[in-house]
């Protein structure tokens, strides 16, 4: 009976886990025009979007006028740990044409024109 109620317990406690997406967490970009951020991805219905939560320039921590702006948008799942959907460019307000390629604990993400043709790559590595 203790075996059958401790199962039950680890599957409720590790139900959550379960279902969340696996590009969901806390991602830290490459430097951009002399400054990085941290963007937290998580679900938006069917998709996954991106926020930024921190930016950092060579002095350190600083409270951008980007914070909690949007950046990756409306990333549906294609499987195999491809996405597809729009990224937005802080630098020049400008919205592109996203991807995602998800490989453990590192994120490959290009923002392109031209149909996909020609990409702007950024490969983000997960702090959580």
């Amino acid at each position: 009976m203790k075996t059958l109620k401790f199962a039950a317990a680890f599957v409720v406690a590790f139900a959550g886990q379960a279902l969340a997406d696996p590009v969901e967490g806390v991602w830290k970009t490459q430097v951009d025009d002399g400054a990085y951020a941290h963007v937290t991805m998580k679900k938006c219905g069917s998709a996954v979007c991106g926020t930024i939560s921190r930016t950092f320039n060579a002095s350190g921590e600083y409270k951008s006028p980007n914070l909690g702006k949007q950046i990756v948008r409306s990333m549906k799942p294609l499987g195999g740990g491809k996405y597809e959907g729009k990224v937005w460019r802080p630098s020049n307000n400008k919205i592109y044409y996203g991807k995602i390629d998800l490989g453990g604990s590192s994120l490959k993400l290009a923002g392109c024109i031209a149909g996909g043709l020609l990409c702007s790559k950024q490969t983000w590595t997960r702090i959580k």
